[in-house]
């Protein structure tokens, strides 16, 4: 009983985390769309250049710094020790603070020479404008990872809104002015709509600055509130010995390396992948201007609307540690598998009707989303149909990496990372050197990297944590329930566009039905139990719902 409990609480708090994703991967999206009509598929160029040095960059400094402390503070808080928890806070705060100043610094002055050698060097002002950020996001990501290690994600979820919210407003304002600053300076220059677009892209990072800022004063502000509780639960306890705070720091340091090496090398792909691919496409005679707007449209369009599913993916993941970590250090192995089946079950019922449902209403949804840049719409309704998968083996081999780092294997998804990235950088250059398959080759790699990700971190579960993956349940059925979902879909869309002529109305009837009988196929294939719906958020409701539809007997 105190197992399922404890299944039910983790699903919930992943589902409070993954829920502020989806509304801040929302947000992210609706801002890029008046964005992209003012900088246009140049300026995404630009952005997204600034954005994958930036990442690497933070992933460098501090991306592990909230996993590495909520799973060190939960285990801590695990065994009642609320001082030796605090003393982790400390030493984090420390490191996050020396970590993101020095890199800041390197990425303000190194700035030219990172963008020159994406070949991309009017990217040189938004990555400037990026830099202090990544201070701000290290001390956030500690605060984030210490109430997620107290297994609370309400912080961290608001905190994550605030800061959308912000960068949404000051990202289009700063856009809109910046580049017609931009572009009086490219008329002197004798290029006003590069200048332009450059200049436009350094105001939506300046929202990414502002927007840190203020989620950090947030997280501030609750750290303060929380603080006079918890300093009085510290005082209560009695004849404990706390670790010296060098040797705090060592700790830290050996947890936060490895997980640290693991999202390197995750995340790595995509600064190579564009490195690789514009200087392949540079020599095969592509234009400038051709390999500019298929980098724009496959980074400012493509990835933003795979990245908002899979962001459920990365919540998941974040709430998962903690839990596990306590599991797994009390030698509670039913508690361990039941959890990691938990998780797993709950991302592929989410991610498998979002792949189909982004493939099926690829053209519909970009047309409605990006109206500026049409001329682009055949180009990414291809990559759509072509990388949509993306959604379901990058959701399963983020969460894995979690669940992998969770039972204390913190090696393996590095190793495992670095031999995808291997046969992923192989196949790239394959296919467009051989097949000339220009960004399409970018796209397809993306997912092979993911899927071999999600196979080898698969073979690894099973061996450290004897957890026997079942395939009916987890996989077949809801892939099943999604192909017919989007046969649905599509001709929903189809008949409704027909009849109103109107592309938005038309989408959001072709989802309500989507929606519906995705459910519908889900529980009449028997692909979730009774007991599973319950551990979901509102269970008890859904499974009410579903008995009085005789979904469920």
């Amino acid at each position: 009983m105190g197992s399922s409990k404890k299944d039910s609480n983790f699903l919930v708090q992943g589902s409070i985390l993954a829920a502020a994703s989806i509304v801040s991967r929302i947000i992210g999206l609706l801002y890029r769309l008046p964005m992209t009509d003012i900088i246009g598929d140049t300026g995404n160029n630009y952005y997204s250049c600034a954005f994958e040095i930036y990442n690497i960059m933070l992933i460098i400094s501090s991306y592990s710094l909230p996993l590495a402390v909520s799973k060190l503070v939960s285990a801590r808080i695990a065994k009642g020790e609320k001082t030796a928890a605090y003393q982790i806070l400390k030493g984090a705060l420390v490191f996050a603070a020396i970590a993101g100043v020095l890199v800041a610094v390197i990425v303000y002055f190194g700035a030219e020479f990172f963008t020159s050698m994406l070949q991309t060097p009017l990217s040189i002002f938004a990555l400037q404008i990026l830099a202090p950020v990544l201070i701000v996001v290290a001390l956030l990501g500690v605060l984030r990872g210490f109430f997620q290690g107290l297994g609370n994600m309400v912080p961290s979820a608001i905190s994550q809104i605030i800061e959308q919210i912000v960068n949404a407003i000051v990202s289009i304002w700063a856009a809109y002015v910046l580049f017609q600053y931009g572009s009086k300076i490219g008329q002197v220059l004798g290029d006003p709509e590069r200048y332009g677009a450059a200049y436009g892209a350094a105001g939506g990072t300046l929202g990414t600055n502002l927007g840190a800022v203020s989620a950090l004063l947030f997280m501030l502000l609750i750290f303060y509130l929380y603080m006079r509780t918890f300093k009085r639960k510290m005082k209560r306890e009695q004849n404990v010995e706390v670790d010296s705070f060098g040797y705090t720091m060592k700790i830290l340091v050996i947890t936060i390396i490895p997980v640290l090496l693991s999202s390197t090398i995750y995340n790595i792909s995509g600064i190579i992948d564009q490195g690789l691919f514009k200087n392949i496409a540079t020599i095969q005679g592509y234009t400038v201007d051709e390999i500019d707007v298929w980098w724009g449209v496959f980074s400012g369009k493509y990835k933003v609307l795979i990245n908002v599913p899979i962001s459920i993916a990365s919540a998941m993941a974040a709430s998962s540690v903690p839990t596990l970590s306590a599991s797994f250090a009390a030698g509670n192995k039913d508690a361990v598998n039941n959890q990691i089946n938990a998780a797993i079950r709950f991302i592929m019922v989410i991610a498998m009707p979002c792949c189909v449902g982004l493939a099926v209403l690829a053209k519909p949804i970009f047309t409605l989303l990006f109206p500026g840049t049409i001329s682009s719409l055949d180009t990414a309704t291809t990559m759509m149909w072509v990388g949509a998968v993306a959604v379901v083996f990058y959701s399963l081999s983020t969460l894995t990496n979690g669940l992998l780092q969770g039972i204390d294997q913190l090696k393996i998804p590095v190793k495992n990372a670095a031999i995808a990235l291997v046969a992923h950088v192989i196949l790239l250059v394959a296919l467009m050197l051989f097949f000339r398959l220009n960004i399409y080759a970018v796209v397809i790699a993306n997912a092979f990297f993911a899927f071999l990700v999600c196979v080898l971190n698969a073979f690894a579960l099973q061996k450290h944590s004897g957890y026997q993956q079942e395939f009916q349940k987890t996989f077949l059925i809801p892939a099943i329930s999604a192909a017919i979902m989007g046969v649905v879909a599509y001709g929903v869309y189809a008949l409704c566009f027909m009849i109103c002529k109107n592309n938005l109305v038309s989408i959001l009837i072709s989802i309500i039905f989507a929606v519906v009988v995705y459910a519908v196929a889900l529980l009449l294939l028997k692909g979730l139990s009774e007991d599973e719906i319950r551990k979901f958020p509102k269970g008890y409701l859904l499974v009410q719902l579903a008995k009085k539809m005789h979904l469920l007997k």
